[in-house]
């Protein structure tokens, strides 16, 4: 799969938070296969799981725009794309910022924070603003791993 795959990575992340936090308060603990599977376990995977989007890959690129030393420069994105009013101050056309969009520069605006679609199945990531489906933020991204940090953050020496 191409489209978007760091949202398995959020929603699955935050997934096993919420059962890891389940087994915690029941006080369970789950058998799978012959492992022990326990809220730890749980917790490790998802933190390796965020580890991975913050720049612990093969490419040793952050997905989430403005974190780390190398991240995405040329999201899908229009409001980090084009020009700023105190740069631009006339009004640019709908039409008009296509020229934009095939632009090898990097955004003008760093939209940070934002988590974009991430890399392919073969962990490529080639940061052009066209490729929507690899470099798009999108709430169904983002929001899952909200959820994700404020749990490894209350959580945090649990691991």
């Amino acid at each position: 799969m191409n489209d978007s795959n760091m949202q398995y990575v959020t929603s699955t992340s935050f997934l096993i938070l919420s059962y890891a936090k389940y087994l915690t308060h029941s006080r369970q603990v789950v058998n799978c296969g012959g492992t022990v599977v326990t809220p730890m376990w749980l917790r490790a995977i998802a933190k390796r799981q965020v580890d991975y989007l913050l720049g612990d890959n093969p490419m040793k690129m952050s997905y989430m725009v403005g974190y780390g030393p190398r991240y995405p420069q040329r999201i899908h994105h229009r409001g980090s794309s084009l020009p700023s009013v105190a740069a631009h101050p006339a009004k640019i056309q709908c039409s008009s910022g296509f020229s934009v969009m095939s632009s090898q520069s990097p955004n003008p605006n760093v939209l940070v924070g934002a988590v974009i679609g991430g890399p392919d199945q073969n962990d490529n990531f080639p940061d052009q603003r066209s490729d929507y489906e690899q470099s798009e933020p999108a709430t169904y991204t983002n929001a899952p791993l909200v959820g994700t940090l404020t749990y490894l953050a209350h959580s945090f020496g649990q691991l």
